[in-house]
């Protein structure tokens, strides 16, 4: 039976080294929660706290309503995923699936029936007397997550399953766990860099750095509304722009360098000649040929080169100050423009994104 996970105030500390200073969370019962982050930010040894892995220099862990801190890792009844799958090489498919159930001292007709079932459901049931030498990757990381989830764990703990396989086995996988996970409903616990990934298998992700969660969200709100510039910098691709604020009665404009100005109706909390931080991303700007009837402000620009790759053309665009942006345009829309070609780009400003200029908060209502 899955559980929920709450984390108040945690703090992982390494000799005088605090790697997770003060870090509070809560994950609901059958959630694909994910962790976050770049190399070093803390997602890997927050995980390996739940998983009791790691020593808790402070702070409260729970399963439901079951303090966790001082409980033994096998008391825990989570089931563990790793990056390097952890499978034993001299043990077949079957022995592999079946270890953590003969460790639990089931019935020898209970443990085969059980570890036919997640053979089979993922889809290994063909490989049961082979060994793991003999399989492919991404056939070994099936055994992986099949050994983990014989057991029936509380809680899955998944960390960088998928970043020792290759792009298309990547993407095949993600879309196995997900549609394992869903159908079981089981608490998941993931850990990944692959911001892409990230999105494409979790319920809500928590977006971490330097120990602490900037933000935590689903992926469209991480996505469309990021709480600050590193969220938004790394959830997808944005365009960085710098502008500062004009106000003419009771509506705030951008006003960027070489004078471009956007009204903007939903900032909030903004001053007269304060500096912001423009977060755009490719997809939010509209090119219009420079000589197009003009019924709205624009920016002029040229195009320095296009990338075609099918449904989208991807451009790289140089604005007037020299400011260099990525634009994403559906290929059916127009044809590709060649370089050299002179533009006017206007903004979708319903959907842009404003942040302080030290980038750590969102001007957006």
């Amino acid at each position: 039976m899955s559980v929920g996970i709450t984390i108040s105030h945690a703090v992982k500390k390494y000799g005088e080294f605090v790697a997770i200073p003060d870090l509070s969370l809560s994950i609901k019962p059958g959630e694909f929660f994910t962790l976050l982050g770049p190399s070093g930010c803390g997602k890997t040894t927050l995980l390996r706290m739940i998983a009791g892995f790691n020593s808790i220099e402070g702070g409260d862990f729970f399963f439901g309503d079951k303090r966790i801190n001082e409980l033994d890792p096998a008391k825990r009844n989570i089931g563990m995923v790793f990056q390097n799958y952890a499978i034993f090489p001299h043990l077949n498919v079957r022995k592999n699936v079946e270890f953590g159930l003969q460790n639990r001292k089931m019935p020898k007709e209970a443990i085969r029936e059980q570890a036919d079932k997640f053979m089979k459901l993922m889809k290994i049931d063909v490989y049961a007397d082979r060994m793991p030498e003999k399989l492919s990757g991404g056939q070994q990381q099936r055994i992986a997550l099949a050994r983990a989830l014989a057991i029936e764990p509380d809680v899955l703990l998944m960390d960088e399953p998928l970043s020792n396989l290759d792009a298309k086995l990547r993407v095949e996988m993600r879309d196995v766990i997900k549609e394992i996970q869903n159908r079981l409903g089981i608490t998941t616990v993931y850990v990944t860099h692959d911001q892409e990934e990230a999105m494409a298998v979790s319920d809500r992700i928590a977006v971490m750095s330097q120990g602490a969660i900037q933000q935590i969200g689903t992926p469209k709100q991480l996505y469309q509304r990021p709480g600050n510039q590193f969220v938004s910098t790394f959830i997808g691709r944005t365009n960085i722009l710098k502008a500062h604020i004009s106000l003419a009665g009771d509506i705030p404009s951008l006003v960027f360098p070489g004078g471009f100005t956007e009204k903007m109706t939903n900032l909030k909390d903004v001053q007269e000649g304060q500096e912001v931080v423009v977060s755009i991303r490719p997809e939010e700007f509209v090119i219009e040929e420079k000589n197009a009837p003009q019924d709205r402000p624009s920016l002029h620009a040229k195009i320095v080169y296009s990338t075609f790759l099918g449904l989208n053309t991807h451009y790289i665009v140089e604005l007037e100050d020299g400011n260099r942006v990525q634009i994403i345009q559906e290929s059916m829309i127009q044809e590709i423009l060649n370089p050299g070609t002179e533009i006017s780009l206007a903004l979708k400003t319903e959907k842009i994104n404003v942040f302080t200029s030290d980038g750590l908060r969102s001007l957006i209502a």
